[in-house]
């Protein structure tokens, strides 16, 4: 219960945040062109607050948190008074139409490269994608990809991190190959490696990129030996203490393997589990029953526990932190790059190259949010980033319900001379609306195949 309140709680903060910059870079720019602003609402449905300033706008938040607008004066409308027609948006010339709708995509990709900024001025902890181990038979292994070496780029794409080489594989989805850079941990000499991906099968819902071709990053060593005992948790009521060794599981053997003793206890919540476990040198048994918890969407156990395991080698460990001049720069690839990794994703998903299963809604999106948040103010703020390029983008898509939809209708004009039909427009609207609702409920149905699944 807690995971769904810190996941809404987190989806709420990270929308308002978004939403807020959106509409701002509408209202800016609209007084700006000397248009007149009626209202700035964040959210729709019944406001929960509201203020009129000083400038006459009304500020509005409303209920409910999946949106808001900015209501400009506007003849086509509302009646408005002779003297203040020069103040109608639809008075501006198509320059200045133009202009305003979209700054408010544009106000996210600013926001992104803020939020980035500030991300990289902080720093972001990361390790360097070396590989621990190579599947059998896997893709990774028919390329002849050692483990134990560092992959400095994919595609052309330089990675630093596992994050940028996950980023740089599922660009190249729908490729019929794509070419590795490695390098030995003892050499700087690198070696080039091409994966055969034409029977490439990748469901980013089920697993990772890396996982799909047969990659292993590498982790230090787990050892079946419990580190930490959560306070008040189930295993401090059930008596487990620090240095306790893990044997069994109702009698199936864990010995050596933390990975399955983890996941055989997310099977049983609200169970009662026999433990077999070595003491001091001694075999006892255990009675525990596994607290029920939320995560990722699907019931599982939760004892409180933590595992003995060997620190990661320094020379692994890398801090991706910058100077207030360099984290513009790095920023700004950062924001690049995700940008035309998402057109790119757009892009397949109408060629069918990624199937439309793969679509998050507000679930996925709250899921997002919760866990980035979680992790502190770094990942949180490389969260909104990401969903605020999202946002920037779909609003450009040419759809008349969207910002795109508008701007494809004003170049229209500019081309012709004169506006597009009402009529036009209206049917326009009409089928914008029922694509977009189409695609939140495949959205929608994802997330909850997720979660029911």
């Amino acid at each position: 219960m807690f995971d769904f309140f810190w996941n809404l709680a987190s989806f709420v903060v990270a929308l308002g945040i978004l939403v807020t910059v959106h509409e701002y870079g509408h209202f800016w720019v609209a007084r700006k062109n000397g248009v007149k602003v009626e209202r700035f609402s964040v959210g729709f449905g019944k406001a929960i607050w509201r203020k009129t300033g000083k400038d006459g706008t009304e500020y509005v938040l409303a209920m409910i948190p999946l949106g808001g607008y900015v209501k400009m004066l506007d003849e086509r409308v509302d009646e408005v008074a002779a003297d203040e027609k020069d103040k109608t948006f639809n008075s501006k010339s198509v320059y200045q139409r133009i202009a305003i709708i979209a700054a408010g995509p544009l106000a996210n990709f600013a926001f992104a490269i803020f939020a980035f900024y500030l991300m990289f001025l902080i720093g972001v902890p990361s390790i360097k994608p070396i590989i621990g181990h190579v599947d059998d038979h896997s893709i990774a292994a028919q390329a002849n990809v050692p483990a134990n070496v560092e992959i400095v780029s994919v595609a052309g794409h330089s990675t630093l991190d596992w994050q940028a080489v996950n980023l740089a594989l599922i660009g190249e989805i729908g490729s019929q190959s794509i070419e590795v850079k490695a390098r030995g941990s003892d050499s700087q000499y690198i070696s080039t490696y091409v994966l055969n991906t034409s029977e490439w099968q990748f469901s980013p819902d089920k697993t990772s990129a890396l996982a799909s071709l047969g990659i292993i990053p590498f982790r230090p060593q787990v050892f079946n030996e419990l580190a930490v005992i959560g306070e008040s948790s189930p295993a401090e009521k059930a008596g487990l203490q620090v240095g306790d060794k893990l044997l069994q599981v109702n009698g199936q053997s864990v010995e050596g393997n933390w990975q399955k003793f983890s996941e055989l206890i997310k099977t049983f919540p609200n169970e009662e589990v026999k433990l077999t476990i070595e003491r001091s040198g001694k075999t006892q048994q255990v009675f525990i029953t596994p607290e029920k918890i939320e995560r990722a969407g699907k019931s599982q156990g939760y004892i409180g526990v933590s595992p003995k395991f060997d620190k990661w080698p320094e020379h692994y460990r890398i801090n991706l932190a910058y100077g207030p001049i360099d984290a513009v720069s790095h920023s700004l690839v950062r924001t690049w790059d995700l940008t035309r990794l998402t057109f790119s994703m757009i892009g397949k998903l109408i060629t069918g190259d990624v199937s439309v299963k793969n679509l998050s809604g507000p679930i996925g999106i709250a899921q997002g949010a919760g866990n980035s948040a979680g992790f502190g103010i770094v990942y949180f703020l490389g969260f909104l980033a990401l969903i605020s390029i999202n946002l920037g983008i779909i609003n450009l898509l040419p759809l008349p319900v969207l910002d795109g939809g508008h701007l494809l209708y004003y170049l229209i004009e500019l081309l012709t001379g004169k506006p597009v039909p009402d009529n036009v427009q209206e049917a326009g609207f009409k089928f914008g609306a029922i694509a977009l609702l189409l695609l939140m409920a495949i959205g929608l149905f994802n997330d909850f195949s997720r979660v029911l699944g």
